[in-house]
């Protein structure tokens, strides 16, 4: 069940953590929100990073997105310093994208005591569907927590996830 005592300030240090973390800047996300059972993020497409020979985007692009939203949709449910890891993607791709904005968004389905189901989309800026994932989480005792994840990024720790 998702906490109502969410910290903002925790919220927030984490989007900007994300948004610097190498994979997702080398492709260009950003985080707009992270909420119980909920993460958006947005990409501006660039056809010099994320284009495939076809001259769309590449679908590991797509596929990328759809698990990142996923991940972190469950995250706001996990006690404080849960780890957890994705235990399988299913990508859908519907239609291409050449230019603009893609909206990535993540929703929890459902979430049990050692799985979370979760179902992820991208659309374009008209909102278009172009992509539909589902991703199937598994909850881990004492590992990749969020603590190894600012190890790893060498910063400093973020404030209580839980007021």
């Amino acid at each position: 069940m998702p906490s109502p005592h969410l910290n903002p300030q925790h919220i927030q240090a984490l989007m900007d953590l994300l948004d610097r973390a190498p994979y997702f800047a080398l492709l260009g996300m950003r985080f707009q929100a992270i909420q119980p059972d909920y993460c958006r993020l947005t990409l501006d497409l660039d056809e010099t990073r994320h284009g495939n020979a076809f001259g769309s985007i590449h679908g590991g692009v797509y596929s990328s997105l759809l698990d990142t939203v996923a991940y972190w949709a469950a995250y706001c449910r996990m006690p404080a310093g849960q780890g957890y890891t994705s235990l399988d993607l299913t990508v859908t791709n519907l239609s291409m994208a050449r230019t603009g904005t893609l909206v990535a968004e993540g929703r929890v389905l459902r979430a049990g005591r050692s799985i979370c189901l979760a179902e992820a989309t991208v659309k374009d800026g008209a909102g278009k569907l172009l992509a539909h994932g589902t991703s199937k989480l598994m909850l881990l005792a004492g590992r990749q927590g969020l603590g190894e994840l600012l190890a790893a990024a060498g910063g400093p720790p973020l404030p209580p996830k839980f007021l």
